[in-house]
């Protein structure tokens, strides 16, 4: 019997989204055609999603009913399950903090002492409350944790930020960061021989398609005397590619250049004469 691999995601919301597109990019098709279905076959790559509550992804995963799982770093540390942490996914990046109303002054960790805080991540602030030897009042919510200072139930939250509107809507204030999250590929502890080699598949596919967005590809015209200095900029893989051009004296070179670097790459090129610079975006890189 042939083994498929069995990956759990968020049912609904951004890592829905986000996991389903990453496996759309790794040329798995996946018949999620109606929105109420709760497990869905790939047609064309031994792979079987289900999709659930983020919160029970990494239960799910402990106990083997699901594989491998897509969820968020800030669930994988508040959970706590016996889970071995594959790959960090690079999208829905976010981050736990605390926050305290906009009126109050901050002067540092230490005034959460004796305070009451809100937060639907009790053991991730438990822990860091003792790792910090700060004593607080943790009160758990689950959802609408930045109502809680303005009806007088916390003094101040530890809830998730993303772009800081929430909290800004609410009267609140970013004030401390406990733990930055994204997207992360957890697996069952001592999977399936054979079921390793086919996630061992995926994950070749998905760090081509990371790789990928880290670089642009670069083409140019250059004056045939510059290719030396240009190739010094232009290192690519290993070396730019050459061709001449129609023009006598003129190439063109093909490279590819650091997402990062990408700018300064720029200006040096165009000091050395580069002309007519394209770039292209690059959709793996293997």
């Amino acid at each position: 019997m042939n083994q498929v691999l069995k990956i759990a995601v968020q049912k609904s919301g951004r890592l829905n989204e986000g996991s389903l597109a990453l496996l759309k990019e790794c040329g798995i098709s996946v018949d999620n055609n109606r929105k109420d279905m709760l497990i869905a076959k790939a047609f064309n790559f031994p792979l079987e999603v289900l999709y659930l509550r983020d919160d029970d992804i990494p239960q799910y995963v402990e106990d083997g009913v699901a594989d491998v799982g897509i969820v968020g770093l800030n669930v994988v540390n508040e959970k706590g399950k016996n889970t071995e942490l594959v790959k960090k996914l690079g999208f829905s990046k976010c981050h736990l903090s605390l926050a305290l109303p906009k009126h109050v002054g901050y002067t540092g960790l230490q005034q959460f002492n004796g305070k009451k805080i809100a937060t639907s991540y009790p053991n991730t602030l438990s822990k860091f409350l003792k790792d910090n030897d700060l004593h607080a009042e943790i009160h758990e919510i689950s959802g609408s944790v930045e109502i809680a200072p303005a009806i007088g139930l916390a003094d101040a939250i530890c809830d998730l930020v993303s772009s800081g509107s929430t909290l800004f809507s609410n009267g609140l204030k970013e004030v401390h960061n406990i733990l930055d999250s994204e997207a992360v590929m957890v697996a069952t502890a001592n999977l399936d021989p054979e079921k390793k080699k086919i996630l061992d598949k995926l994950i070749f596919r998905i760090n081509a398609i990371m790789k990928a967005r880290s670089f642009k590809y670069i083409i140019l015209n250059a004056p045939e005397n510059k290719v030396e200095n240009i190739a010094k900029i232009l290192p690519g893989m290993k070396s730019p590619t050459v061709t001449p051009l129609k023009e006598k004296g003129w190439v063109a070179l093909h490279s590819v250049v650091a997402e990062s670097d990408f700018w300064e790459v720029i200006d040096k090129l165009k000091d050395e004469g580069a002309e007519g610079i394209l770039v292209v975006p690059i959709e793996k890189m293997i």
